[in-house]
């Protein structure tokens, strides 16, 4: 999208939404999906009414209710009640209406199969791989991706031995360990294949991904000699990590005369496991 405010069609009909480039996330308009999805012939009163319920019942969707500016039919822009793509799913079950029951019996079956991968984690690998032949990844691809899950999972584990916090501290230290290897933070190498929320991982090439797990896997291998307390140690030890894979990637570099850094993304990976499918059945 190359507007912050756009129009998006659900169902043949209009919902406005805005990305957020700071925040990665997505923000839609509560009372057009409510409009779509009650056939409400005034979805401002229904909304109206509905966050009156739910306030009375202490949801916390009202209150981190966000509002922004958002073009309204009279081609002027007015302060709207938007949700993220978190609290439009709370939302939603919240609603009466036989056109968002489709929604609630996945949200019942994504919570059943979450209940499922706590109890046995192999599922999730499995539950993965199906997921990624049916997008159309090759088989060689999904080894590696599979792999890195397993990696990053691994360094994750360091973390929280080293007391660092999942979400925002695992944020900034996977921003370091990947400036260290690939020369770009995170947002840039996003940038550069051109992605907004989507997983930086799910758009790396084959390479990309070895080199990001060996950054990884040196990262918890360090961690677990050195034993860093506090963030400034964990940062520290997180760049050695990306280095030691950064050398690697020079090297290689080197010998093939290009950059392992790609603006390829899993429209390419796709179009590419495409053409290898149709080399092999020739």
């Amino acid at each position: 999208m190359t507007r912050e405010n756009a129009i998006r069609l659900f169902r043949d009909q209009r919902v406005r939404v805005h990305w957020d480039d700071e925040k990665e996330k997505w923000f839609f308009s509560i009372v057009d999906i409510i409009g779509i999805l009650t056939d409400s012939v005034n979805p401002n009163n229904y909304w109206k009414v509905l966050k009156s319920r739910l306030k009375k019942e202490g949801s916390e969707l009202v209150t981190n209710c966000n509002q922004l500016k958002m073009e309204s039919s009279d081609g002027k822009f007015y302060k709207t009640d938007v949700a993220d793509t978190e609290q439009l799913l709370r939302l939603i079950q919240s609603i009466p209406s036989p056109k968002a029951e489709p929604f609630k019996l996945w949200l019942a079956k994504v919570g059943y199969e979450r209940i499922e991968e706590t109890e046995d984690p192999e599922k999730a690998f499995d539950r993965a791989m199906e997921t990624y032949l049916k997008k159309g990844y090759s088989k060689n691809w999904i080894n590696q991706r599979l792999k890195s899950i397993e990696v990053r999972k691994e360094l994750t584990d360091e973390w929280n031995i080293r007391g660092m916090k999942e979400g925002l501290e695992y944020a900034i230290l996977t921003n370091e360990i990947t400036k260290a290897w690939a020369d770009r933070d995170v947002k840039a190498y996003k940038k550069l294949k051109g992605l907004k929320k989507e997983n930086l991982r799910d758009n790396m090439t084959n390479l990309e991904l070895v080199l990001n797990m060996l950054a990884e896997a040196s990262t918890t291998e360090i961690s677990k000699e050195k034993r860093p307390q506090g963030i400034v140690e964990n940062i520290d030890v997180a760049r050695k990590g990306g280095n030691a894979a950064k050398q690697a990637r020079l090297e290689i570099e080197k010998q093939t005369g290009k950059s392992i850094i790609s603006s390829k993304n899993a429209k390419n990976l796709l179009q590419n496991s495409e053409d290898e499918n149709k080399n092999i059945e020739e």
